[in-house]
């Protein structure tokens, strides 16, 4: 059995500021809102033969590349079946227009990210980081990384968690 050593990562510049709102039930949605969101990862694996798991500069320098995609944006799920998202261009301005049943809301294109969840929970929201980073460790050769565990808090207190193993296999 080979021992599993991890990093931790949870620093200050790993916050962002975002809007959002998410259905409830099939016929209850949020108000829009917004948080300050704290991320912070574990990494897992078996050390390289320098030692380490990964790179904390590494780490922190891809995980602020994926947070600054979502920092003062509204964040809007594409794959929510009670909600329409659609593109439009309005006045020769780009905007997003959300419908939720009789409800509507219009937000400048710029300032949206379309993300493909079902909802704007914590807890998706933390998995898309994941995958994220996933993606960019199997682009820098991270094979001996074994597990990512995410957690996105959105305010004092209230985090969810998220935690895939074998990620770069």
């Amino acid at each position: 059995m080979t021992d599993l050593y991890s990093v931790s990562l949870k620093k200050a510049v790993h916050v962002f500021s975002a809007g959002h709102f998410i259905t409830l039930t099939d016929d209850i949605c949020e108000a829009v809102h917004g948080h300050n969101w704290t991320v912070s990862c574990l990494v897992s694996g078996v050390p390289n033969n320098h030692g380490m798991v990964i790179d904390f500069i590494f780490l922190r320098d891809t995980l602020t590349e994926i947070i600054s995609k979502l920092d003062h944006c509204m964040l809007l799920p594409t794959k929510n079946p009670f909600l329409q998202v659609t593109m439009q261009t309005e006045k020769e301005q780009d905007e997003v227009l959300v419908k939720f049943g009789e409800r509507r809301w219009v937000f400048p294109a710029a300032e949206c990210r379309l993300l493909p969840l079902v909802n704007a929970t914590a807890e998706l929201l933390a998995e898309w980081i994941g995958n994220e980073l996933i993606q960019a460790l199997k682009r820098n050769n991270y094979p001996q990384t074994r597990s990512i565990r995410l957690e996105v808090d959105e305010c004092f207190g209230q985090s969810a968690v998220w935690e895939n193993n074998a990620p770069t296999k």
